[in-house]
């Protein structure tokens, strides 16, 4: 069965992501000039990406919990479709977030891949 995704957009102070009590991010500062990281692609290259936020499992455990800091999603590049919608694409690495679902992890990342 896939769990429920549920989206969990921050309104907290400038450079700070709410915390979620039990991740290991509560109170974690995240300014994002300084929130660039790499991504290794499968043959072994590096792709520069930003943080834009962290997936958890909820405390029940029947959905996935995304909280993602609004300054990071506002300096994402976005995409329009031909009906006029925009969308922000992002990014989770799969085995990570399947890490996440089987408890193995607490927390994993969201970011948006740079192409430059």
């Amino acid at each position: 069965m896939i769990p429920l995704i549920e989206i969990d957009v921050g309104r907290r102070s400038i450079g700070t992501i709410r915390p979620n009590i039990g991740t290991g991010v509560e109170n974690m500062e995240n300014n994002t000039t300084e929130s660039k990281q790499e991504k290794r692609t499968e043959d072994g290259g590096v792709m520069p990406s930003l943080l834009v936020g962290y997936v958890r499992k909820s405390n029940a455990g029947g959905a996935i919990k995304l909280s993602i800091n609004t300054n990071a999603i506002g300096d994402c590049e976005t995409y329009t479709t031909s009906d006029g919608q925009s969308y922000v694409p992002l990014v989770i690495s799969l085995s990570a977030l399947r890490k996440v679902i089987d408890g193995e992890r607490a927390v994993t990342t969201m970011s948006q891949l740079i192409f430059d």
